[in-house]
C-alpha cells in the first residue's frame, strides 16, 4: 500500500529488489522499465510503475552512471580570466544557451576557468581523472593546448569556433566572415569611404575571419585596403579605446569604424568623444554581437547579431551526441561536424 511511504523493508531508501518483489517481476525487468526499454509488456510496465509509486523508489543515478562508466557531468571550460567572463555579455549568453539545453537531461554542468598556467595545470589533472563525460570549450585561442589534451585523453569535446580552417574537433560558430562583410557593406552604402577596423584577438580564428570579411567587402566595392586603417584589439573596452586613439592619430580623416565586438565599440566611442568626434555625424560606428551593451549605448549601436544562445544550445546538443557515441574518438573523423550559424545586421542610430 502507499502508506509504506518511501522506505523499504530495511527502513531506508527503497531498493530495486524491493520494487521487483512488489511488482512480482525480476530485478532486470524493473531496470528495463526504469531505463525506458521497449522490451517490456504494457501490463508489466504498469505493474512496475505502480510499485515504484507505492514505494517511492528513486533511481540511483550515480550508480547507473558508474555502471555505464559515466559521470553525468559536462564541463564548460573558459580559457580566459574570470574578469573577462563577467565583463563580456558573450559568455553569459553562451552559458544561458548551454544551461537551457542541458536542463532537460541528467547531466550536471560545471563551469571551469583556465585563464592562466596554474589553472590550466589544475584543469589538466582534473580531466585526466576522467571526472567529466565531455567538455565545451569557449573562446579557444590558436595555441591553446586544451583541445589536444582532450583528444589525448579520449574525452569528447566541442569548441565555440574552430582554431583554424583545418579544425578536427566538432565546433559551432557564427558566420564571422559574412557578418563582417554585412557591417562594412552597410557603412559603404551610407557614403562612408574611410572605414577603419578594430580587430579582436588575432590568435582567435573568428577574429581573423572578421578581418577577411572587412577586407573583401572593401575590395569588392572597388576600394583599396589601407592597412593603416586596421588596428589590433583584444575584444575588451580598454583595447577598443587604445586602438581608436591610435587610428585617429594615423588617420584623423576616418569616417567609420567597424569594431570586432560591442565591448570594443564602447571603448572606441569613448575615444571618439574625447577627440571631439560626433557619432554618427563625423564617424559611423558598428559593433559585433548585438549584446545588451549595443542597445543601451548612446547613440544605440548598430551591431552584427550572432545567435550566441543558439550556439550554446547547438554545442551541448552536439556534445551529448559525441558522448553517446561509444566508438573511439580517432575512428570518428568522418563524423566531425563544423556548424556555422547565420548572422544578422541590426541597424541603429550609430551608423
Amino acid at each position: 500500500m502507499a502508506s509504506h511511504g518511501a522506505r523499504g523493508r530495511s527502513g531506508g531508501r527503497p531498493t530495486l529488489e524491493e520494487v521487483a518483489a512488489r511488482a512480482g517481476v525480476g530485478r532486470g525487468t524493473v531496470s528495463r522499465v526504469i531505463n525506458g526499454s521497449p522490451r517490456v509488456s504494457d501490463a508489466t510496465r504498469a505493474a512496475v510503475e505502480a510499485a515504484v509509486a507505492e514505494l517511492g523508489y528513486v533511481p540511483n543515478t550515480a550508480a547507473r552512471a558508474l555502471a555505464a562508466n559515466r559521470t553525468n557531468a559536462i564541463a564548460l571550460v573558459v580559457p580566459e580570466p574570470e574578469t573577462r567572463f563577467f565583463a563580456e555579455p558573450y559568455f553569459s549568453d553562451m552559458l544561458r544557451g548551454v544551461g537551457a539545453e542541458i536542463s532537460d537531461t541528467e547531466m550536471q554542468l560545471l563551469l571551469i576557468f583556465a585563464g592562466n598556467d596554474r589553472e590550466r595545470q589544475r584543469l589538466a589533472q582534473y580531466l585526466a581523472a576522467h571526472r567529466v563525460d565531455g567538455v565545451l570549450l569557449v573562446s579557444v585561442h590558436a595555441d591553446d593546448p586544451l583541445p589536444d589534451l582532450l583528444a589525448q585523453l579520449e574525452i569528447p569535446a566541442v569548441i565555440s569556433g574552430p582554431r583554424s580552417s583545418a579544425e578536427t574537433l566538432p565546433s559551432v560558430d557564427s558566420d564571422n566572415y559574412g557578418g563582417a562583410r554585412q557591417a562594412v557593406e552597410h557603412l559603404l552604402s551610407g557614403g562612408r569611404r574611410r572605414v577603419a577596423h578594430i580587430t579582436g584577438r588575432l590568435d582567435v580564428y573568428g577574429a581573423q575571419r572578421r578581418i577577411d570579411g572587412y577586407r573583401d567587402a572593401l575590395r569588392d566595392a572597388g576600394h583599396g585596403v589601407d592597412e593603416a586603417l586596421i588596428e589590433a584589439g583584444d575584444f575588451s573596452e580598454e583595447g577598443g579605446r587604445q586602438a581608436m586613439r591610435a587610428l585617429l592619430e594615423r588617420h584623423p580623416d576616418l569616417d567609420a569604424v567597424f569594431a570586432a565586438s560591442d565591448v570594443t565599440a564602447a571603448g572606441a566611442r569613448q575615444a571618439l568623444r574625447e577627440a571631439g568626434r560626433r557619432i554618427p555625424d563625423d564617424v559611423a560606428l558598428v559593433g559585433y554581437d548585438d549584446s545588451a551593451i549595443a542597445r543601451h549605448m548612446d547613440p544605440p549601436l548598430t551591431s552584427v547579431r550572432q545567435p550566441i544562445e543558439e550556439m550554446g544550445r547547438r554545442m551541448i546538443g552536439l556534445l551529448l551526441t559525441e558522448v553517446a557515441d561509444r566508438r573511439p574518438l580517432a575512428s570518428r573523423g568522418l563524423d566531425r561536424r563544423q556548424m556555422v550559424l547565420a548572422t544578422e545586421l541590426v541597424v541603429r542610430s550609430s551608423s
